[in-house]
Formats: structure tokens, C-alpha cells, sequence
């Protein structure tokens, strides 16, 4: 793996004692990256690469923008404000589908962390076992996953429940699901002692990658050797932090202050257990790799779903070679 190999040392140097000097270049080239939401774990590989100085070996002076209830990253990044941007591949499908330039060059979380949470004791054992039950749902799910589990496993419209953002109303009612999120929902739950657990969505053949790492076509065109850079260092920074998660804990909590040293921890067990980022297309350490037969299988369901429409060009919605160089044997 040429490109990596060729960062091993300086990593080496970074887990062994803090930040490794940045070697004698002229200037860095300035690079902003949105995030999904406020700093968190699962932002873990950008912070990391650079808490660490990893974004600076490679050229580039990385400002992280949170993100936010009211932060539309895709608009900012089209619209100039942003290079990069955290995103999810059917979020790259639906830009394709409307003409819009964005681009995913890296998949780092294999297996969306997605999940519908439940009670234990009530006969929810596996997805297919919600057939019939009342789910709450945001609309973001309603149009992203939800025609898929209609299509996948008969659910019907007339068990979806309001949506808003608490977890009362399903601590109430034992007989309904919830929408979670596999790295927070225990965390929560076990806050409030409640028995339940979490159905990933991913397990049951939802094939989405989340946690992309996306930018414009015309970034791609003018600044592949940036976009390779940033590619390159987010991986690092991802391996980086599952070594020593310390130095950018210490930069997420300084981003979000309110995010606890607990959750966190959760947050870094679960994706491990789970196996988010490594599955798939990425064993063997191979952080962020994608490849053609899933981006194709996944679109395929989207068309089956009725998400999206046959004969998109569905291949604009992504381009390997940066993530290939990456892992290039």
C-alpha cells in the first residue's frame, strides 16, 4: 500500500508522542470541511487528522464547520462555502438525480449507523418482526429508508407515528420503534433504565454508506492532488483515532463542549462492536474504501424502492480513483 506506507512513520510518531513537526513547506493550503451534526465520536477521523498535524503532512491547513439542526451542508459546499463535506451515498444519488456536481470520494462508516430502537420482551427480534407496528420516523427517514422497508418488508405507511426528537413518548409505549442511532441509543437508554435494544438498519440489508467524505466535481477537476491529500489524511486520521482517541476527544469537546467523556466512550465502543467502519469494502484497515458492485447494488434497491429512477447515471454520484490511490497495493 504505497501512499500509506509512505505516512506509516509519521503516524507512528503521533500515537508514540503528540504531533510530529511539519516538514519545511512554503504554505498549506487553506481547506474547509463540514461535519453532519455537532462534534462527536463519530467525526472521530477528521479531528484526529487534525489534532494530530495529519491534515498539515499533507499540505493542507483543514478548518472542521460543525454542523447543526440548521446547517444544510450540501448548499453550503455547492455553494462555495465549504470544499469537503460529511455526507451519505444516497445523498450523493439524489444529487446526481438533480443535476447537482456533488461528488463522494470516500465512505469511511461501511455500514450506516442507522438503527430502530425497541423493547426487549416484545417479539422485535429482527427488522422483519416490525411488520404492523408503529414506528416513529422523521421525515428524513420517511424519505430516505422508509420506501425501502416498504419495498424490502411490506411495512405500510399507516404504521408510522409523529416524530419529535424525545424518547418519551416511545418509553411509554412498549409496542413501538423508534428511529436511533446505533453509537448513541444505549447510552440513552441506559440513562433512563429502560430495556431495549437497537435493530441496525445496515444488518438487515439497508446498503448505504454513511460518513462520506464528498466534494464538487469541479474540486475533482482542478485539485485532484487537494482531494487526494484530504482523502488521504481523513484515513489516517480515522486509524489515528481508534489508536489514541485523546487528542481529538480533546478537539470535539472543545467544538461541543456539552459532549460527554461517557457518550463518547459509547460512542467509540459501538462503533468498533459493530463493526461500522470495517466492514465490507474497508477489511483489513482499509478506512474509507468504496467500490462500483455496492454503489451499483445500492441504487438498484433505491430504483426498486421507487426512491430513485431507472437509468440514472448513478456512477456521477462517486469517484474511486482517490480512495484507490490510497490503498494502492
Amino acid at each position: 500500500m504505497k501512499r500509506w506506507k509512505h505516512a506509516r512513520g509519521a503516524l507512528a510518531g503521533v500515537l508514540m508522542g503528540g504531533v510530529v513537526a511539519v516538514g519545511q513547506a512554503a504554505e498549506l493550503t487553506p481547506v474547509t470541511v463540514s461535519t453532519t451534526w455537532y462534534a462527536q465520536a463519530e467525526h472521530g477521523g477528521i479531528y484526529a487528522a487534525k489534532a494530530l498535524g495529519l491534515y498539515e503532512q499533507e499540505g493542507l491547513d483543514v478548518t472542521i464547520k460543525m454542523g447543526g439542526p440548521q446547517v444544510n451542508n450540501v448548499q453550503l459546499l455547492l455553494g462555495g462555502a465549504t470544499d469537503f463535506s460529511m455526507g451519505y451515498s444516497l445523498q450523493s444519488l439524489n444529487a446526481v438525480k438533480q443535476g447537482l456536481p456533488l461528488v463522494t470520494v470516500a465512505a469511511f462508516f461501511q455500514k450506516d449507523p442507522q438503527s430502530l430502537m425497541v423493547h426487549e420482551g416484545q417479539g422485535y427480534d429482527e427488522i422483519a418482526d416490525l411488520k404492523g407496528a408503529g414506528i416513529r420516523i422523521p421525515t428524513a427517514g420517511r424519505v430516505a429508508y422508509w420506501p425501502w422497508l416498504k419495498a424490502q418488508y411490506g411495512f405500510t405507511d399507516d404504521q408510522l407515528r409523529p416524530y419529535d426528537y424525545t424518547i418519551g413518548p416511545f418509553i411509554a409505549d412498549k409496542r413501538i420503534a423508534q428511529q436511533g442511532y446505533i453509537t448513541n441509543d444505549g447510552y440513552f437508554l441506559g440513562k433512563e433504565k429502560v430495556a431495549a435494544k437497537s435493530l441496525l438498519l445496515a444488518d438487515a440489508g439497508w446498503g448505504a454508506y454513511a460518513g462520506t467524505l464528498d466534494t464538487t466535481r469541479a474540486m475533482i477537476d482542478e485539485h485532484p492532488e487537494v482531494v487526494q491529500a484530504m482523502v488521504d489524511a481523513t484515513a489516517k486520521g480515522w486509524a489515528a483515532y481508534f489508536e489514541n482517541p485523546g487528542p481529538a476527544n480533546t478537539l470535539i469537546q472543545a467544538h461541543n463542549p456539552e459532549m460527554a467523556d461517557a457518550l463518547i466512550a459509547y460512542s467509540i465502543k459501538e462503533m468498533q462492536a459493530q463493526n461500522l467502519l470495517l466492514a465490507s469494502d474497508a477489511e483489513g484497515g482499509r478506512y474509507g474504501m468504496m467500490s462500483d458492485e455496492r454503489w451499483k447494488t445500492f441504487y438498484q434497491d433505491m430504483v426498486e424502492a421507487g426512491t430513485l429512477p431507472e437509468g440514472l447515471d448513478y456512477r456521477k454520484a462517486y469517484d474511486l480513483r482517490f480512495i484507490q490511490e490510497t490503498w494502492d497495493d
